[in-house]
């Protein structure tokens, strides 16, 4: 990872309006506040796997980051970010929620709306980036404290502890793929905790089935609503209320998975030769004409020019790019 600060290569008097401009500028627009008269002692350093940010914040000065409604402003990232402490704790507030989050334990929050991040104390800490089209996170999950001993929870903190500190050991192909290993136990760990407060429990357990069953058999040109009711031994109408309950429908689930399959192979330099064609029938679009539209109006290129710019990109000098703040 870039080392975007370290305040000790930075002489005293600088300190403050460095990290500032680090916290505010890189990414922002962001608050930063702390008490100008207490030592500013820490590090920032951030990098990316595939096409998920990677941070770390290393501090033990006391300060608060904010993004205020006045500084949301149209063109900022479309972003949810998961935050893991290494060491220490912090304080997240959003939507009216305020957390204290602890060693080992994970939080999600949603980059396009009002928050705080406060540190209290040192902290060591892991931060993620995600586009928001790759995770669906209900607004009560925003801002929550998600506990890892257990659950999908409890294979994705050790394995987010591990890529940010070894993310610099990955070769380029490595970490395309090891970006899709990440976002999928993200985005599963979301998926099991995101169940309506004092809801089902048995449904939300069964909504992770039905979406690891999903994953599973994307690749299955007949893969449909009534083949993953029947697989699962619920009725087709059972199946349509428990998508309608996370604002989407089988089909259009089914439809958006194989896209960001096929994206990701795409962006993976792996796959550069094999055809477009190929790649699509592989995760079930077998339709060329029919995928290209689909993608086109999606992501809005054709997946063709989709491809090209990201190649363009694999053996590029980048050096000397700043990467963008984890906060």
């Amino acid at each position: 990872m870039a080392v975007l600060i370290r305040t000790r290569d930075v002489p005293s008097a600088r300190r403050y309006d460095a990290w500032r401009e680090i916290v505010c500028d890189t990414l922002g627009p962001l608050d930063f506040r702390a008490d100008p008269d207490v030592p500013l002692r820490g590090q920032i350093d951030a990098g990316r796997l595939g096409e998920l940010g990677v941070g770390m914040v290393q501090t033990s000065t006391p300060h608060s980051v904010h993004r205020t409604p006045g500084l949301i402003r149209g063109g900022s990232p479309e972003l949810y970010r998961v935050l893991l402490p290494l060491s220490g704790s912090l304080h997240l507030v959003q939507d009216g929620r305020a957390t204290r989050l602890g060693k080992g334990e994970l939080a999600v929050y949603d980059f396009t709306r009002p928050y705080e991040i406060a540190y209290d104390e040192a902290v060591r800490l892991a931060v993620f980036s995600l586009p928001r089209e790759l995770l669906a996170v209900p607004a009560h999950l925003n801002a929550v404290a998600i506990g890892t001993d257990g659950g999908a929870a409890a294979l994705a903190a050790p394995l987010l502890a591990r890529v940010a500190t070894d993310l610099e050991t990955y070769e380029p192909a490595s970490a395309a793929r090891l970006a899709g290993v990440v976002t999928d136990l993200i985005v599963t760990t979301v998926a099991e905790r995101s169940g309506q407060p004092g809801g089902d429990a048995q449904a939300r357990t069964l909504m992770v089935a039905i979406h690891a069953f999903i994953e599973a058999n994307l690749g299955d040109p007949g893969l449909d609503p009534a083949t993953v009711a029947a697989a699962n031994h619920v009725s087709l109408r059972q199946l349509h209320r428990l998508f309608a309950a996370e604002q989407t429908g089988v089909a259009a689930w089914i439809r958006h998975r194989r896209l960001e399959r096929i994206r990701r192979d795409l962006a993976d330099p792996v796959h550069y030769a094999t055809s477009v064609s190929t790649i699509a029938a592989r995760w079930g679009l077998v339709d060329s004409a029919h995928f290209s539209r689909l993608f086109s109006r999606t992501y809005g290129t054709p997946p063709v020019e989709y491809r090209r710019g990201k190649s363009s990109g694999w053996h590029a000098d980048t050096s000397h790019a700043r990467a963008p703040s984890p906060h």
